[in-house]
């Protein structure tokens, strides 16, 4: 099954700073995803880009919620309609005529599967967070305190053990490093330190 999106361009121009109010975005996340270790997986995401957005880009309010919101929406999809995985999502925000950097930075968080190549800011760190918040995540599962005391050596050490978390692709997080030009040291400390406020 091709996951291909066969389309490089996404949106409409003229929609630029168009997005979903929160609750509208929270309405469609909620009738799509019923999944909750799914939904728990993008509202982390979703946090993460917002931090993001916040602490490294220095955005306002607005445009932290435009990067808030690929996140959250990113895998939408993916639990009702996986043969459909991201095409769905983008035709969806199509029609309700968002901003079209949003779309594309959905359309392009896993470029090896949609073949749409991270160009924006915003792409490359929905790319970067989204594979390795989920490895993070598993190993919060297994230790009893979760998060807190959680080490940068501990993280690495369960991604060179390519049993543990199998379905994360260890390729795709270093390709996603070296896109958006972070260490990985960098990023597993960002994540330790702001995915645990999600519950």
């Amino acid at each position: 099954m091709s996951l291909k999106l066969n389309r490089t361009e996404f949106g409409n121009a003229a929609n630029k700073g168009n997005v979903l109010a929160r609750e509208e975005a929270m309405q469609l996340f909620n009738d799509w995803i019923k999944n909750e270790r799914l939904q728990l997986h993008m509202k982390q995401v979703a946090h993460l880009m917002k931090c993001w957005a916040k602490e490294k880009e220095l955005l306002d309010e607005a445009d932290q919620w435009r990067w808030e919101m690929a996140g959250l929406l990113h895998d939408a999809d993916w639990d009702q309609w996986p043969e459909l995985h991201c095409r769905k999502i983008i035709e969806e925000l199509e029609v309700r005529n968002i901003d079209a950097e949003i779309i594309r930075a959905i359309a392009s968080h896993g470029p090896n599967h949609f073949g749409v190549e991270p160009v924006t800011n915003m792409d490359k760190m929905l790319y970067a967070f989204d594979e390795l918040s989920g490895l993070i995540h598993a190993y919060s599962l297994m230790r009893p305190e979760g998060y807190a005391g959680m080490e940068l050596k501990g993280v690495k050490k369960r991604l060179k053990e390519k049993s543990f978390a199998a379905n994360v692709n260890r390729d795709e997080i270093n390709d996603a490093m070296q896109r958006a030009g972070v260490q990985l040291e960098d990023m597993i400390m960002f994540i330790i330190e702001r995915q645990g406020e999600v519950v």
